[in-house]
């Protein structure tokens, strides 16, 4: 690992732990009812969500209530999201004309965003209207990163009353973790990203000429689609030639946030956060990196302060943090070194003023090997599942960090849809 790297790397762990400190101390405060400025500011939207909802806030749940509500909430969830998926042909924000996903693919996608999985069988920018996006995975990625906090929120009360027979009340939860919480840190996150050139808009695709026309031989087809073949059976070739590109468009900006804050992972773009357009620039990488760990971090010193013993949440903290720089420097350190068979070959894979060197193979150059090695070592780390770089492509050594990471179960830090 040289100097940069070491330095890239040290800076964003100082400010993750920095951020975590003060934002562990607000989420305690915001569920354990104390007056803090954000929910006296929401505090009449939460009492008119309430009254529609037919909800005492201060009626607390045993933990089979407090199950059973999560349970009810997230199955209804997976039924809105499928529903969305098989209708959206017919719903409005679909300028690209998509259709509906077929039964399997919706119930996967619907499961998947719901449970905090993310895990994608499609290919959003082919499949997916901007409504769909809106409204049933950005909203399911608030709601499944809103459960997770509020199901770890449950435990730690259940460490910390000993023989009480209640632990909260989920409905309350649920919605000041949204309210207070998930949505003004996304807000922020958004508009940051916006600022470095994260598209949010609700434009058609659209078609740019290229800058060279390139020709490629096709199989011919009927009126049907099928393949048209000659007297010997083999299929008859035409010539075609591309000469535009479809660029995509949409919302990106306002998923991308709440996509790596809630450490949900599924993409807006196939590319995930790799794309120019989810993540343009160093910068938004490195915010997107501290969004992806700050809450998981936080919830450590959520830990301490709920139990009554705040060394408890700072001694997780720390033990956490230490195996996080350690999988960080095993990272960087392999692909640093780059690739062994090209090293035999005799290619300069030195770091220098002009190369960042190392294994760059499916990683993006306006990242390099630092920030690659970081968020990689951070998805695994929190059961994220975005990615700004190919994990396919990393050096074996680099491959087996986010492996072991992965069957540990993520638990460094935890996952904010999965818990602490």
């Amino acid at each position: 690992m040289n100097l940069n790297n070491l330095f890239q790397t040290a800076l964003y762990i100082v400010i993750l732990t920095a951020l975590a400190l003060p934002l562990g101390r607000y989420i305690a405060n915001v569920l354990d009812g104390s007056s803090v400025v954000v929910r006296r500011i929401g505090r009449p939207v939460e009492s008119l969500l309430f009254r529609l909802a037919g909800v005492d806030p201060g009626a607390e749940m045993s933990w089979k209530q407090y199950a059973l509500a999560v349970l009810v909430f997230n199955a209804l969830g997976v039924l809105v999201v499928y529903g969305v998926l098989r209708l959206q042909q017919w719903l409005p924000g679909n300028p690209q004309g998509f259709g509906p996903m077929t039964p399997d693919a919706a119930f996967n996608t619907a499961v998947s965003f719901v449970t905090n999985t993310n895990w994608q069988d499609y290919t959003p920018e082919q499949a997916v209207s901007y409504l769909t996006q809106m409204t049933g995975l950005t909203v399911q990625n608030f709601f499944s990163a809103a459960t997770g906090i509020a199901v770890v929120i449950a435990l730690i009360r259940g460490f910390a009353r000993h023989s009480a027979k209640t632990i909260g009340n989920f409905w309350v939860d649920l919605t000041r973790i949204t309210l207070y919480i998930l949505m003004p840190i996304a807000t922020v996150v958004a508009l940051v990203l916006v600022s470095q050139g994260a598209i949010q808009n609700y434009l058609a695709y659209v078609d740019v000429p290229t800058l060279q026309v390139t020709t490629y031989q096709a199989p011919k087809t009927d009126a049907q689609g099928n393949p048209v073949k000659d007297a010997k059976g083999n299929p008859v070739m035409v010539e075609q030639k591309a000469d535009k590109q479809t660029i995509a468009m949409g919302p990106a900006a306002s998923q991308e946030a709440i996509k790596m804050l809630g450490t949900n992972g599924g993409g807006f773009f196939n590319a995930n956060s790799a794309h120019p357009y989810e993540n343009p620039t160093p910068f938004a990488n490195f915010v997107q990196m501290i969004a992806m760990l700050v809450i998981p971090a936080a919830l450590c010193v959520v830990f301490g302060r709920v139990v009554g013993d705040a060394r408890q949440g700072y001694a997780i903290l720390a033990a956490m943090t230490i195996a996080f720089a350690v999988a960080c420097w095993g990272e960087i350190s392999a692909e640093q070194a780059g690739n062994p068979v090209f090293t035999t070959l005799h290619v300069d894979q030195s770091a220098t003023a002009s190369q960042d060197g190392g294994n760059m193979e499916g990683k993006e150059t306006r990242f390099g090997i630092a920030q690659s090695g970081i968020f990689t070592v951070a998805t695994t780390s929190a059961s994220c599942g975005a990615v700004n770089n190919m994990h396919d492509s990393l050096t074996p050594m680099g491959g087996l960090v986010p492996l072991l990471l992965i069957e540990l179960g993520e638990v460094i830090y935890g996952g904010v849809g999965s818990g602490l």
